[in-house]
């Protein structure tokens, strides 16, 4: 018998991948890097990536600043420890990794099904704001008497997201308020393979 040393790619090289490849994209499209307003009260480590490029790119506006996104340091300490004591819950791994790998400005991306932007968070505090975002998120679920699932992408229909099945690891289109519709992947690193970065025009 022998051993195949092919293992599968796991979630966070596979978001690692996705955001390397929509940053090349942008960059491919308009000759520098993605740019994003700044906001001095709300700052982010994804713009510390160009803080000295600043002479090799020339369409900055007023106000504008770089970025790109950015693993998250392990100093940061990040974690889904104060979610689940208040839920009385375990989160399913994938949601957890998913979240904590990177700092980042919304993605955008198709898929299939459509056009969607991957959630994640710009900085610490952000992060925090997610945490409770998805707390009102889960006891919605549960006052609906509906399985838990947690939201990972927004949709251009409004009221549609990407959820993942607590339970199940899998990724699921679902109305806010419904319960989970449509199956889109067994696991959000699936999920992830199958989009397509999508650059603003």
């Amino acid at each position: 018998m022998t051993s195949s040393n092919h293992t599968k790619p796991n979630l966070v090289d596979i978001l690692q991948q996705f955001s390397k490849q929509y940053v090349k994209n942008y960059q491919d499209t308009y000759s520098h890097p993605p740019k994003v307003e700044q906001d001095e009260q709300w700052l982010s480590p994804c713009e510390d990536a160009y803080t000295d490029m600043s002479t090799e790119y020339k369409a900055l506006s007023l106000g504008e600043v770089y970025w790109r996104p950015v693993d998250i340091e392990s100093e940061h300490e990040l974690n889904f420890d104060n979610v689940e004591t208040a839920l009385e819950m375990t989160l399913h791994p994938d949601i957890k990794t998913y979240f904590t790998t990177l700092y980042s400005e919304n993605l955008d991306a198709t898929c299939e099904e459509g056009n969607l932007s991957l959630l994640f968070a710009w900085n610490k505090d952000d992060f925090q704001r997610l945490q409770e975002n998805l707390i009102g998120h889960i006891l919605m679920k549960q006052r609906l008497k509906q399985g838990e699932t947690v939201f990972v992408a927004v949709t251009d229909e409004e009221d549609m997201i990407i959820s993942v099945d607590n339970d199940s690891g899998a990724v699921w289109v679902e109305r806010v308020g419904c319960k989970p519709h449509k199956k889109l992947a067994d696991s959000l690193a699936e999920f992830i393979n199958t989009l397509t970065p999508t650059i603003p025009l």
